[in-house]
């Protein structure tokens, strides 16, 4: 078995797990946790406004 018959072998492999991958991202059952996933800087920021809020607050006492 030579480098050629490995790369001929890889190449299909390859290409199975691209199309595996693709289904598996773009399938119905993950667009609730992509949507979650995409909001998370956001509730990340209000987390730390919030934050903030109560070290102001405990500032003024």
């Amino acid at each position: 078995m030579d480098i050629n018959t490995l790369r001929a072998l890889a190449t299909p492999i390859a290409f199975v797990a691209f199309i595996g991958i693709c289904f598996w991202a773009y399938s119905k059952g993950r667009k609730k946790d992509f949507d979650e996933a995409a909001n998370l800087p956001f509730a990340d920021d209000d987390m730390h406004d919030g934050a903030q809020r109560n070290e102001s607050v405990e500032k003024d006492k």
